[in-house]
């Protein structure tokens, strides 16, 4: 039996946030979030303090790539058995479970190699990266399975409650650790508290999807491999398939750009010390993005997503911009409190609406594989820009490059008029 169940008329976004998927998902977005900038954004304050220099910190912090790439085996867990006998956990509840196991053992590798053993350490660091990918597949797909389009919005942001705690564990926690204590001793600590989202797994419920079985090896991987993509370009057609996975390309540069190594020593080289760093941007920043997840939920419960995601498209990613004022106020906290509070708060909003909308695109015959896909693709030119952040930085200087990160936003503003018309409705229609 699922979790959820789509209510009678209008949408209720008091039931929404209510049903207890909703709060499922909150444990599963902070299992989601520790990995994440663990090898990312925390572990560029640990590389720097080890003599590592700026442009080999953003290309060791970007073992986060894993996480675009995530479509490729993503078919694995929609079409094949979890290994060690986790099947009887259930498809979806398996690999999440195996994937938890992943980053625990990645992170404790991680702990106990440190920097001063480099390659073993980004080997560590991407199994981290590539276990905690494995999980976010699981965790899509659990979601879209497990309640209707209309209920999704309530879950993101519950799932984004979690996810936010867990970046406020990993980077305001961790820094003000790292004040204290070896960076290895905080790796260590963060590996531990990941036992309270696997006992949130084994407590959850299996949602109950019909899966085709393949008659034989040539027809699993057409099921599993081809028939996943070719799906999306049947049911809309060459054009607008073509002119939606541009979108989806574009319109999250600016906020996938600032997301890798690059920031960590912006903030230090802004004259900023790490406890200012963690209480303004880890802990205030966190909260303010939570509030405005569940205000990107509630939009989304109220209106659907395509219409909240258009206005925060603009609005999130012209955010960027404001990072130039902290070239122009070095070092003043309240600049920075200003900062974060526009850029989390836009940002948080923005998330709700975008899984959303990439969760009523797929079929739920391929909920993993298409969802992997679509997400990686939304991520993936930030991402590639976040890999050479550093070096465009150390030429042309910060604020250029923020600059570079919101001209994404021209070309993605005018697809947004183009897909006005086919996506208006969508996500609404079990909410009629």
């Amino acid at each position: 039996m699922t979790e959820a169940a789509a209510p009678p008329g209008r949408p209720s976004v008091w039931r929404s946030f209510a049903q207890p998927a909703a709060w499922t998902m909150f444990l599963f977005g902070f299992s989601s979030g520790l990995p994440f900038l663990l090898v990312g954004g925390t572990l560029a304050y640990w590389l720097k303090e080890h003599g590592v220099v700026l442009s080999e910190i953003t290309v060791i912090a970007s073992a986060g790539m894993l996480y675009v790439f995530k479509f490729t085996w993503a078919p694995l867990l929609d079409h094949w058995r979890a290994p060690l006998g986790l099947v009887r956990l259930g498809r979806r509840r398996g690999w999440l479970l195996l994937a938890q196991l992943g980053v625990i053992a990645g992170l404790v590798a991680m702990a106990l190699l440190t920097p001063a053993e480099l390659p073993w350490f980004v080997a560590a660091t991407l199994a981290v990266a590539f276990f905690g990918a494995t999980q976010d597949i699981a965790v899509d797909a659990w979601r879209i399975e497990i309640a209707p389009p209309s209920q999704q919005g309530a879950l993101v942001a519950t799932y984004s409650l979690g996810y936010r705690i867990a970046l406020m564990a990993a980077g305001a926690f961790a820094l003000f650790l790292a004040d204290h204590v070896r960076w290895d001793l905080v790796y260590l600590a963060l590996a531990g508290i990941m036992l309270v989202p696997i006992a949130a797994n084994l407590a959850a419920s299996e949602p109950e999807v019909a899966q085709r079985h393949a008659a034989g090896w040539k027809d699993a991987m057409r099921l599993a491999v081809a028939d996943p993509f070719a799906d999306f370009f049947r049911r809309y057609g060459a054009v607008l398939a073509l002119a939606t996975l541009a979108f989806l390309l574009l319109f999250k540069i600016p906020e996938q750009a600032t997301i890798g190594g690059i920031m960590g020593p912006f903030y230090l080289d802004m004259g900023f010390s790490k406890t200012q760093i963690a209480a303004i941007t880890k802990v205030y920043g966190i909260w303010i993005g939570i509030a405005g997840a569940f205000a990107g939920g509630a939009m989304v419960v109220r209106w659907g997503p395509w219409r909240p995601l258009c206005a925060m498209v603009v609005l999130c990613g012209s955010c960027n911009l404001l990072y130039l004022l902290l070239i122009a106020f070095r070092g003043n906290p309240w600049m920075l409190t200003l900062v974060i509070s526009a850029e989390n708060f836009t940002l948080g909003m923005l998330g709700p609406p975008t899984v959303a909308f990439l969760s009523a695109l797929v079929n739920r015959e391929h909920t993993a594989t298409q969802y992997a896909l679509l997400s990686s693709l939304v991520n993936l030119p930030g991402k590639v820009l976040g890999v050479f952040a550093g070096g465009i930085a150390m030429q042309v200087g910060y604020g250029a490059y923020f600059v570079i990160t919101v001209l994404a936003l021209v070309p993605a503003t005018l697809l947004l008029a183009y897909l006005w018309p086919h996506y208006r409705d969508v996500g609404r229609e079990d909410a009629a």
